[in-house]
């Protein structure tokens, strides 16, 4: 708990790192932008931001060759039990009235990352994983022809409460 704060794991269908508790990396800026456009969105009343040491400890970690295997592995068996129960495969989705075309209701990334748990839960002297880490670019081009956008950004996302170590107010 901070102040009259509590931290609530995000359970969103779409989330792009799977279910657990969202910190943007070395990036305050871009997070009070979300935080102010939760406001604009009519989700908080008051914007605000922490920081937080967290330790990573068992991290998924998407900027990672390796994880990104495990990842796809994972995509592949949820992709034989979606069409052995003859259901389709989630979609990721551009949000409406984005100008820039991103994809950012992430419900295919989620499952899979979810069932990516799923699965190393069931095997025996596999590792929790207590974190997630991705980059994500999004935004417009920083500038014309930019490979770069606006916004792209790298998230953690905390599934094992105990690996946040304490927390802090970001310097301005």
């Amino acid at each position: 708990m901070i102040g009259n704060a509590e931290l609530n794991p995000s359970q969103n269908d779409y989330d792009w790192l799977g279910h657990g508790i969202y910190f943007w990396e070395s990036d305050p800026q871009r997070a009070m932008e979300y935080a102010l456009e939760l406001v604009q969105r009519g989700k908080i009343k008051d914007p605000a931001i922490i920081g937080a040491a967290i330790d990573l400890r068992e991290c998924l970690d998407l900027t990672n060759r390796t994880d990104l295997e495990l990842v796809t592995a994972a995509f592949e068996e949820y992709a034989k039990e979606q069409q052995l129960s003859d259901l389709p495969l989630p979609v990721n989705k551009e949000a409406c009235g984005d100008p820039n075309g991103d994809r950012l209701l992430r419900y295919l990334d989620c499952a899979v990352i979810n069932h990516l748990h799923h699965m190393l839960s069931k095997v025996a002297d596999a590792p929790t994983i207590d974190t997630v880490r991705g980059m994500f670019n999004e935004g417009g081009e920083l500038y014309a022809g930019a490979g770069f956008a606006s916004k792209t950004h790298t998230q953690i996302v905390v599934r094992n409460p105990s690996c946040i170590i304490g927390y802090f107010k970001p310097r301005n």
